[in-house]
């Protein structure tokens, strides 16, 4: 019998007594696994040799789980930080200091993001609130150790650290080969080596060679290494399908900085320089010089209507207002600081009505980590300038928006905000839970927003949420799913979004 070389091998290295892995088999003929794993199905084929499989699941530490095995997490090491600050009448201590005194570094967010789930406190308002439990009791400390000493924990507890990235479970399918009585009957009659070629090289094409050497067949069933390449992240697909769907509802896209000028973040949309949205609990303020490039009129009558308000009737807030505030620079903390810019004409000139302008940025605030929180986000910005427009047709426009992703249990809840009236906030649905969740806050800018602008009509406009829009079309509940230290990579892998 002939048989290519590779197979020949194989069948030699093969027992009729004992099961032998693929890699025994591979150790034993120098060839590669993969080949060994081709040469086997051949044979199986052939009726000389047996296959048999078997799935073997393994977990492992990753490189950070071994780090806090060795030494311990991150949220013990903020509880022990609390602990030692809280003391007399205050139960808590500040965030910063409780991150300083812990030394955790880039592990800050990690330890934020794990304190209130995993019962070690509360953390609100910036300030970090201990309860007296015991580290030691701590259920994801013990299944670390329990996979550092070759066992498993229970599945609920393994999902928590492979979530967290502290494990990897692998599962790989072990393959054996053991002799058929026909393969023990070739091997005793003898099996001869042919020799065989895997593929057609140009040596082989130039000198006419191809026409006399045997071509070894294909197994398309043989192992082949996984490979993932990159793609695209689910939010920006979402965001990408935000921007063509606005488009398509005839909005053109606006742009502008990440770090602006409190004016245009807050002043122009009627914020009072005491309000506590402006505060360093909510926003975060650079260590830069202060923002000139601001035009000088506009800032004048945006001062005269913080300060005495717009109109015979207006009564502005009557509370401290100053240039040098105005001209601080911060992290934008919304994007409607983008509408203040184009409504303005500073960005791109006068617009006349009817016009129609959208942003899906980025945005950041200094909220309490949480599973619909975090310190950067995308906000859906975007506004109406026309004549005559009402609450009705910011309703419609949502609607219609909505639709396009197969939202239509909309809900509207009437709300405040120092910029827009009427204003109302918009909840939606959860898939799963049933939940409602708050997608958005919207309403008609005020006339001390338009008239400093100089715009004499009606403009409505919004914020929405994309990461929770994203909730609600694939029924996720946790934001830090889709990004952050905490992100579901298979989430990632395997969601497409359908345009």
């Amino acid at each position: 019998m002939r048989l290519p070389e590779s197979q020949v091998a194989v069948l030699e290295a093969a027992s009729a007594t004992e099961q032998r892995t693929i890699e025994q088999v591979s150790e034993a003929t120098g060839l590669k696994p993969e080949t060994v794993t081709g040469a086997a199905f051949d044979l199986e084929d052939a009726g000389l040799i047996e296959v048999s499989e078997r799935t073997d699941a393994s977990t492992e530490l990753t490189d950070e789980g071994h780090r806090y095995h060795e030494a311990e997490l991150p949220e013990v090491s903020l509880h022990r930080a609390a602990l030692d600050g809280a003391g007399g009448d205050d139960p808590g201590v500040d965030i910063g200091r409780a991150v300083a005194k812990s030394e955790l570094g880039d592990r800050a967010n990690i330890a934020l993001s794990n304190y209130e789930r995993s019962g070690y406190g509360t953390v609100s308002n910036g300030v970090v609130v201990p309860d007296e439990v015991d580290p030691g009791a701590d259920e994801v400390t013990a299944a670390l150790a329990a996979v550092a000493d070759g066992d498993t924990p229970g599945d609920d507890l393994l999902d928590l650290l492979e979530r967290r990235d502290l494990v990897v479970r692998q599962e790989r399918t072990v393959r054996s080969v053991t002799l058929t009585d026909e393969g023990v009957t070739a091997l005793m009659e003898g099996v001869e080596a042919a020799e065989t070629v895997d593929r057609l090289t140009p040596e082989l094409l130039t000198s006419d060679e191809w026409q006399d050497v045997e071509f070894a067949d294909y197994n398309v069933e043989a192992d082949a290494p996984e490979r993932r390449g990159g793609k695209v992240h689910i939010l920006r697909q979402t965001a990408e399908r935000v921007k063509d769907t606005l488009v398509g509802m005839g909005f053109r896209e606006m742009d502008g900085p990440h770090a602006d000028s409190e004016f245009w973040i807050n002043d122009c949309l009627f914020m009072p320089q005491d309000h506590p949205a402006r505060t360093h609990w909510d926003q975060f303020a650079l260590d830069v010089p202060p923002m000139g490039e601001i035009p000088a009129d506009l800032l004048d009558r945006v001062r005269s209507a913080h300060l005495a308000g717009v109109g015979d009737d207006g009564q502005g807030y009557h509370s401290p207002w100053t240039e040098e505030v105005a001209r601080g620079v911060d992290l934008r903390g919304h994007t409607t600081s983008l509408s203040m810019r184009y409504l303005s004409g500073h960005e791109i000139g006068d617009l006349e009505p009817p016009e129609r302008f959208f942003s899906v940025e980025k945005v950041y605030r200094n909220d309490t980590l949480d599973p619909t929180h975090l310190l950067e986000f995308f906000q859906i910005e975007g506004w109406v300038m026309a004549e005559n427009l009402s609450v009705r047709d910011l309703m419609g426009t949502f609607e219609e928006f909505y639709a396009q992703f197969g939202i239509t249990d909309l809900r509207f809840k009437p709300h405040y905000n120092p910029y827009t009236e009427p204003s109302f906030e918009l909840f939606g649905e959860h898939p799963e839970t049933g939940d409602l969740i708050e997608i958005g806050n919207s309403g008609m800018f005020r006339e001390e927003v338009l008239r400093p602008l100089g715009v004499e009509c009606d403009v409505m406009a919004w914020g929405l949420a994309l990461e929770r829009l994203l909730m609600l079309m694939y029924g996720f509940d946790d934001i830090r799913d889709v990004h952050g230290t905490l992100c579901d990579l298979d989430l990632l892998r395997n969601t497409e979004v359908l345009h």
